[in-house]
């Protein structure tokens, strides 16, 4: 083999690599993009040491993938950046499934975390996320598009986001309760929440 069809075939495989590399990159960023990331508080906190304080950030972070499940997360560093991909990192390892029908929670629902207190009711079709913005910023990932917020507690962001997190996973499938108290769907669910479940199995 000669000089010029190594330098041939070196250049078709530096190609290939290249080729590999950025479908490997294309392949990440598709992945990253398959999730919802809301910041929703960044926090400056010192640390008095010897000789001065020591600043850095901490960030609070939901991410979902807007179909159901969704994350809390809280990470903690010197810079900003490094603080929320911490988070992100956190929350996406404390994902959760919330049950949902037609885009809205199957039933009212109250959750309490520390001083915080949130209660969520179903809504109809249209209504949009009438909620806050840290109450917001976890349904909006989760998924839920028609639903009622209010804080009754703290304002204090960390404080409703973890309520909000403790009243979705409050919520239960309408098998669920009649199986719990040995009746029939029928006999538990509203005849509306029935047909809008049908209507959506129909329409999947």
């Amino acid at each position: 083999m000669n000089a010029s069809q190594r330098g041939a075939n070196s250049r078709q495989s530096g190609d290939r690599r290249g080729r590999d590399d950025r479908r490997s990159r294309d392949k990440q960023n598709e992945r990253k993009d398959e999730y919802l990331e809301r910041v929703v508080a960044i926090n400056r906190v010192s640390k008095v040491v010897q000789g001065g304080r020591r600043f850095s950030f901490t960030a609070l972070v939901v991410v979902g993938d807007g179909e159901g499940t969704v994350g809390v997360g809280y990470g903690k560093a010197k810079e900003v950046p490094a603080a929320i991909a911490k988070g992100v990192e956190e929350a996406k390892k404390h994902f959760f499934r919330v049950p949902l029908i037609q885009r809205t929670i199957p039933h009212p629902v109250q959750g309490e975390k520390a001083a915080g207190v949130v209660m969520l009711r179903p809504a109809s079709p249209g209504t949009g996320v009438i909620a806050g913005g840290s109450a917001r910023a976890v349904l909006e990932c989760a998924g839920v598009h028609d639903v009622l917020a209010k804080s009754l507690g703290s304002p204090n962001a960390i404080n409703v986001v973890h309520a909000t997190v403790e009243a979705l996973q409050m919520l239960e499938e309408p098998e669920q309760v009649a199986k719990r108290r040995g009746k029939s769907v029928e006999d538990i669910a509203p005849a509306a929440l029935l047909r809008a479940r049908q209507e959506a199995e129909v329409s999947a």
